[in-house]
């Protein structure tokens, strides 16, 4: 009980820190791009017109909104914080744990591992909608999912019970294969390229999960990325409409959308936005002072 308690503030901790961070790549993950690219320099020196940065669009927000503009959506957020990490604990049960690495035990904590999560994130869908929803509202102006409990009655109202659940397969799918290409090329890296016996590979092992993992999150970002538009598409707020996104007829059209204009990774970094070649961008007025 005293761990599960802990693991909840530990979250809720991080969630409140990391919400400025979330919001900003959220809003352009939609495509709403409020400042024009302005000149400066790549990663190489090289001189290139990139579009706004962290820094830069979380002043825009701060201008607009002030500083507690930056945590929109953060009561439902906590909400799916906090109730994900007591579903995931109680699913999982963790036992006593066997020290080796076999492939057997690999597979086997993977699938536990795959169910816990799974029945999370099901679980606290519907808060992680309502979070997206309170963001865009950003783009234009509105207050129709202006607190939680009012806004599960808006959906409910809607959409019905399927609203609660917008965007949650490919949510699903990208957190299950994430998980597996995780652990599955940590186990290959582990097993076959860090020798044993070697005082130095204990260390390095301990890394390999954390490198795996990076490389997981970003080949299964597009997943992240679909099942964000797919939560706010067409819900009636303007960040879900034209001109930002059209109305997709599925998750999978959506998908191949997005990939066929190149679009496929947008919002995935959040510094060094160089703007694409070829692209037209129709920059939001500047009404707010």
């Amino acid at each position: 009980m005293a761990d599960s308690a802990s693991q909840v503030l530990l979250g809720s901790g991080l969630t409140v820190l990391s919400q400025p961070l979330m919001y900003v790549k959220v809003l352009v993950q939609v495509g709403y791009e409020p400042l024009p690219p302005t000149l400066g320099r790549n990663i190489f020196g090289r001189q290139v017109y990139q579009l706004p940065g962290l820094f830069s669009y979380a002043k825009h927000i701060v201008k607009v909104d002030g500083r507690a503009g930056l945590f929109k959506g953060l009561a439902p957020r906590l909400c799916s914080s906090a109730i994900g990490t007591v579903v995931h604990s109680k699913v999982l049960q963790p036992g006593a744990r066997k020290k080796e690495s076999s492939l057997e035990q690999v597979l086997k904590e993977t699938s536990q591992e795959m169910v816990a999560r799974s029945a999370a994130t099901l679980i606290t869908h519907p808060f992680h909608v309502i979070t997206l929803r309170c963001m865009v509202q950003f783009i234009g102006r509105e207050t129709k999912y202006s607190g939680t409990l009012s806004a599960f009655a808006t959906i409910y109202r809607e959409e019905g019970i399927l609203g609660f659940f917008a965007g949650l397969i490919p949510r699903l799918l990208g957190d299950i294969l994430s998980l597996w290409l995780c652990n599955m090329l940590a186990y290959l890296i582990n097993t076959y390229a860090l020798e044993n016996g070697v005082s130095t590979m204990t260390e390095m092992k301990s890394y390999s999960q954390a490198v795996t993992g990076f490389f997981a999150s970003m080949l299964t970002y597009p997943f992240v990325l679909v099942s964000n538009l797919m939560a706010v598409n067409n819900c009636g707020l303007a960040g879900g409409l034209l001109p930002y996104a059209p109305t997709y007829t599925s998750w999978l059209d959506c998908w191949s959308q997005l990939h066929r204009e190149g679009n496929m990774s947008r919002g995935n970094s959040l510094f060094f936005r160089k703007v694409p070649a070829g692209k037209r961008y129709v920059w939001e007025e500047q009404r707010f002072r």
